[in-house]
């Protein structure tokens, strides 16, 4: 699915079995013969690993292979690059891409020696081509950094003004395609990209969304779906946006309900909301694709509650549990009513803050 979302078409498939990786091919050299002749019979162009492959490691099956080779963490990048349209998610993508890269130096230059002078020559820097590189990568990763900063001080910024008006956030998290945007269009009448594809959306976006029961509007903010073995430079690299789930006061996980591999699906989600700190904040389990699921699989009701496993291993929780499907509309109702439950917890007048122009740090105020 990865493939193909990133427009690339699957010819074959080959799994291998180990202990144990091998230090220089990942896989054995007999099952790299074996993938190697597989390649040459079906025309394949380019060779896919699902596992995160070390710089050397992929430097010797290229040359093994006689083919560009690539793994999981780059196919990710490469999608996230093509679903990027926002100024803070291309940052943010491309912050990634360059910590992939500054490891991946040592495969891509042949030309190490060191640039000397001579007679009626002029000198070099004295510096291998891959130094220089390292360089001027590490200079970028610096000003990316430096630049998503920013961008996190303005969500902060605007997250400030929230809570000055007591809004209560909800933010929509799950696993990658459970139809968290469709969700969203369907609650706020939005239009939001939505597709039948992994990572349709990358850009955080929020909307409000006015409950009748509760006679009050709350914030609701779609974010970038999670997927197993997601790697770890983009959960740093996307920190500004999934800050939006930390800082959320309900969290709405969102379950493809007719993948048979939901289960898994749920763990994951709970394992990476562990890794970013929003596994205290409050959770609503939401069971999509009510009108996909198999007729001998539906729920005899669309309120219940069910037990959740502990990302560390400790005693599971017990969460609200609702059906719905954001395509023919059923269960929204239950969901709005539900939602309307948690957003009365907070008073709907706001309580009186102090001015924050005279809490900015480094700010001296005269009064005379």
């Amino acid at each position: 699915m990865l493939a193909q979302t990133a427009g690339l078409q699957p010819v074959a498939r080959v799994t291998c079995k180990r202990r144990a990786p091998d230090a220089a091919l990942f896989i054995g050299s007999g099952k790299a013969d074996e993938i190697k002749m597989l390649a040459r019979e079906t025309g394949a162009t380019e060779i896919l690993f699902d596992q995160s492959l070390s710089p050397a490691q992929q430097r010797n099956l290229e040359r093994h292979l006689d083919m560009p080779v690539n793994d999981r963490t780059l196919l990710i990048l490469e999608i996230f690059a093509q679903r990027a349209r926002s100024h803070e998610g291309k940052l943010q993508v491309e912050l990634a891409r360059l910590q992939y890269l500054s490891t991946r130096l040592v495969r891509r230059w042949s030309h190490l020696e060191r640039q000397t002078g001579g007679a009626g020559v002029r000198g070099g820097p004295g510096e291998k081509q891959i130094e220089l590189d390292k360089r001027m990568i590490s200079e970028s990763i610096k000003r990316t950094k430096e630049r998503l900063t920013k961008v996190k001080r303005q969500r902060q910024t605007q997250r400030r003004q929230r809570e000055r008006r007591n809004s209560f956030a909800i933010s929509l998290v799950g696993y990658t395609n459970a139809g968290k945007t469709s969700l969203f269009n369907a609650l706020v009448k939005a239009r939001a990209y939505a597709a039948d594809q992994l990572f349709a959306t990358l850009d955080t976006t929020t909307r409000q969304l006015y409950l009748g029961e509760a006679a009050r509007s709350v914030s609701l903010s779609d974010t970038v779906g999670f997927i197993r073995d997601l790697p770890h430079g983009l959960i740093d690299a996307f920190e500004a946006t999934l800050q939006e789930a930390a800082d959320a006061d309900l969290l709405l996980h969102v379950v493809d309900a007719a993948n048979p591999e939901h289960l898994e699906q749920i763990a994951e989600v709970q394992r990476v909301l562990a890794e970013i700190g929003a596994d205290a904040v409050p959770q609503v389990l939401v069971f999509n694709k009510l009108d996909a699921m198999e007729p001998a699989c539906l729920p005899l009701q669309l309120q219940d509650s069910c037990e959740v496993a502990d990302p560390h291993g400790g005693p599971g929780r017990r969460l609200e549990r609702v059906f719905v499907s954001a395509h023919s509309g059923r269960g929204l109702p239950e969901l709005r009513e539900l939602l309307s439950r948690h957003a009365t917890a907070l008073p709907t007048e706001p309580e009186h803050l102090p001015d924050e122009r005279f809490d900015s740090p480094g700010l001296d105020v005269a009064v005379g």
